[in-house]
């Protein structure tokens, strides 16, 4: 079954797995709350009356049925609801044996696992006093970001739209590049070099400037930077290795293996941050990290808000069981999430730990969660 649920602003789907042995059941993140419409469909459509009546013990052969019955595949919305049945096999599977997950993936490899804020400005200096708030907060990295006068960008904006040939957002890569370089400079001079900064691009330069932008900010030292290419144009990462030594993280808007490989296989990135639902679940992933862990490149996995909390805590468990561990996004779950999802990660000083319960170690209160159903 599907459980679709938008506590916050962002469209939550997991997927239920119900076994014929009574109180035996496990749940998945199935989050692709851009297009959350359709994955529900393709769970109740066309993988329930496939999985119907299978073992629920064959996690890689179940993956493969899934994988390979639509024929066509690799799109976020199939691999998505992929992701929601494979990683509640996963949980059944830790059920059954009374173990977390981290144990069934060889035992954990650290205590808990490194974690980071995300901080913005309007100017520069409102984020660097931010980041130094996060850094008192216990945060040992931070991501940062500016907003560029009178220009819309990805995160904090930059005050009132400049007049222009329209009405609509306006957004010129040259003022963000020097505006963003200038705040990360200020950031590193003011508060030291212990705390690790953290920059996304977000996929809005071009390809040459991506280069000479990564170039430009190898003085920084940046704990990464974060897509500055989007995956049409990753082609151009051989060329920002070979002009610099920042530190790159690249993945987010991966599906396809033949998007990660090459860059993991020819050592072009430094972490890998694919997101894990939309790759197709923990199978995958855990695949991917090891493979990465041949060619030293170590993970980072994707984790917004539109991630559930049983995501954010599926990544945990391959985080704390993975050797080449980088980092982890999100995870500190709050609010009403934490209500109606319990028993997910524990935060303590810039660290995320799991809990030893069987499986994930979540139970939804389904009741709760159908108190919020999707918005518009």
């Amino acid at each position: 079954k599907v459980i679709a649920t938008q506590p916050s602003h962002v469209r939550l789907v997991v997927v239920k797995i119900i076994t014929d042995q009574p109180g035996l059941y496990g749940y998945g993140c199935a989050t692709f709350t851009q297009r959350a419409d359709l994955v529900v469909p393709a769970v109740e459509k066309y993988l329930k009356p496939l999985l119907s009546g299978m073992p629920a013990d064959r996690i890689e052969d179940t993956w493969q049925a899934c994988y390979n019955s639509s024929y066509w595949r690799n799109g976020p919305v199939l691999n998505n609801a992929i992701s929601g049945v494979d990683q509640a096999l996963w949980d059944i599977k830790g059920r059954q044996a009374n173990m977390p997950v981290y144990q069934l993936l060889g035992g954990k490899a650290r205590e808990a696992a490194l974690t980071y804020a995300t901080v913005g400005g309007t100017d520069v200096s409102q984020a660097v006093d931010r980041v130094h708030q996060m850094m008192e907060q216990g945060f040992k990295v931070i991501k940062v970001m500016v907003g560029v006068p009178g220009m819309s960008s990805y995160g904090p904006r930059g005050g009132p739209a400049m007049k222009g040939l329209h009405s609509g957002p306006v957004f010129e890569p040259g003022p963000y590049m020097r505006l963003t370089q200038k705040m990360l400079e200020a950031c590193r001079k003011q508060l030291g070099e212990e705390v690790g900064l953290i920059h996304d691009v977000h996929e809005r330069v071009t390809p040459h400037e991506a280069v000479q932008f990564a170039k430009d900010l190898e003085p920084i030292r940046l704990f990464y930077l974060e897509d500055p290419l989007s995956p049409e144009h990753i082609a151009y990462f051989r060329q920002i290795r070979q002009h610099c030594h920042t530190s790159i993280a690249m993945g987010e808007l991966f599906n396809n293996p033949h998007e990660w490989q090459p860059l993991i296989e020819e050592r072009l990135i430094e972490y890998i941050r694919c997101h894990v639902s939309q790759t197709g679940g923990l199978t995958p992933a855990r695949k991917i990290a090891i493979l990465a862990e041949n060619f030293g490149v170590k993970t980072a996995w994707h984790g917004p808000p539109d991630v559930s909390p049983v995501g954010h805590t599926a990544q945990l468990h391959l985080d704390l069981a993975s050797t080449n561990f980088g980092i982890q996004e999100g995870g500190i779950i709050q609010g009403l999430e934490a209500e109606i999802f319990k028993g997910c990660t524990t935060y303590k000083d810039g660290y995320l730990y799991a809990s030893d319960a069987p499986g994930w170690g979540i139970e939804i209160d389904e009741q709760l969660a159908a108190k919020h159903p999707f918005r518009d």
